[in-house]
């Protein structure tokens, strides 16, 4: 009987290791955030201006984004936090969507734009390929585990 409790007790602590693993690791290896200036200087003249929110079906305690996001036709700049997580990935889509399994069904329609390594704000530089009037949405989607993390409607003049 105690043999059988040491095993279970050290698979029960192999496996908490394993997931705290997952969750710290994209923690330690983020990279560095934008500086508050740099946020600033980024969001002053935006094309378009939205906010990410945890009130999405798809968001829950370890998916969701908050804080506000601008539009430029050179980049796509973030002020707030991002639950952290690995492999994030920013799309721009044509269509509004806030779960895994709307993502999915217009994933073909989407365009990435790039990765996102840092939860506390970022910049990123949107390729000269992309036009983000073409698009109503920003969504930001873990690719490693297939996970919904936030989205954000921008241009609703757009038609689905």
């Amino acid at each position: 009987m105690k043999k059988l409790l040491l095993i279970i007790s050290h698979c029960v602590f192999a496996f908490l290791g394993f997931v705290l693993g997952i969750y710290t690791l994209p923690i330690l290896t983020e990279e560095k955030s934008p500086s508050e200036h740099a946020l600033k200087v980024q969001m002053a003249n935006p094309k378009y201006v939205t906010s990410f929110t945890k009130q999405l079906k798809g968001s829950d305690f370890f998916h969701w984004g908050k804080g506000k996001v601008t539009l430029n036709s050179n980049n796509i700049s973030f002020k707030g936090k991002l639950a952290p997580g690995p492999d994030y990935r920013l799309y721009l889509s044509p269509k509004f969507v806030e779960t895994e399994n709307a993502f999915n069904q217009s994933k073909s329609k989407m365009i990435q734009v790039g990765a996102i390594n840092s939860f506390n704000g970022f910049i990123l530089d949107i390729p000269k390929s992309i036009n983000i009037d073409n698009y109503s949405s920003i969504i930001i989607w873990c690719e490693t585990f297939g996970e919904f993390i936030t989205a954000a409607e921008y241009n609703p003049k757009i038609k689905h």
